[in-house]
């Protein structure tokens, strides 16, 4: 079986080395760029062939968010993970807002990091199988979790993270009806804690406004308590 490609942004020279070698040795080949200018040129070449990125945020050259976003604007499909020393909560949020599907920081435990990357190649791997995978159609909205994909109608047509598609899979099945905050981060992510439940806020805002388009689905807020994904038939 082919092993999973992965890049690995990291500008410092002895946490990439080590990084780069447990990652080597536990499955994955890795492509090390030690700046975001330089991971940027391998992503225009050769992007398609990699499964996630791993990147550091304070690089020379290009810092992490200037890359993510970088990535979004080629129209990559990539999977992306922030390294980072920066533990600020404004910080991962707006990594979450780039779409970013983890952000770990450091110092890491490396058996972690591993752990993370295997389940975002693992949520991530049905948005090769577009073509095969299942649709739900309501009304005028159009959603795919394998594919990752959200259209609305002809007006719209969004690539989501794997998390937003797992989220918004969950609304769908549990359509018109009062969900709780801690339902929600219980059922789809196992746990419920604080950082979790300000990364739920921030997919829920992605959603609400991908779904403004559409006359017949919103997601409504219920103070206090949660949301409602609400279907206007």
């Amino acid at each position: 079986m082919k092993r999973p490609r992965l890049l690995l942004v990291e500008d410092e020279i002895d946490l990439g080395n080590v990084v780069r070698q447990y990652l080597e040795i536990s499955d994955f080949d890795v492509d090390w760029a030690t700046d975001g200018r330089q991971a940027f040129d391998r992503l225009r070449v050769i992007g398609k062939e990699y499964q996630l990125a791993l990147i550091d945020i304070a690089m020379p050259e290009m810092d992490g968010f200037q890359l993510a976003d970088r990535i979004i604007q080629l129209g990559l499909r990539l999977p992306f993970l922030f390294l980072t020393a920066r533990n600020e909560k404004h910080d991962r949020l707006h990594g979450l807002r780039l779409g970013a599907d983890d952000y770990i920081s450091k110092p890491f435990d490396i058996d972690e990091l591993v752990l993370r990357i295997k389940n975002i190649i693992k949520r991530s791997t049905g948005s090769q199988m577009a073509a095969s995978t299942p649709v739900i159609h309501c009304e005028d909205v159009a959603f795919s979790k394998e594919a990752l994909r959200l259209s609305i109608s002809g007006k719209k047509d969004v690539s989501l993270t794997p998390r937003e598609a797992e989220l918004l899979d969950f609304l769908f099945r549990n359509e018109n009806r009062i969900l709780r905050r801690e339902e929600i981060l219980s059922q789809l992510w196992g746990e419920n804690d604080y950082f979790l439940g300000r990364s739920l806020d921030v997919f829920i805002s992605r959603l609400r406004k991908h779904l403004s388009a559409s006359s017949y689905i919103s997601i409504d807020n219920v103070y206090g308590v949660g949301f409602v994904f609400s279907v206007r038939r």
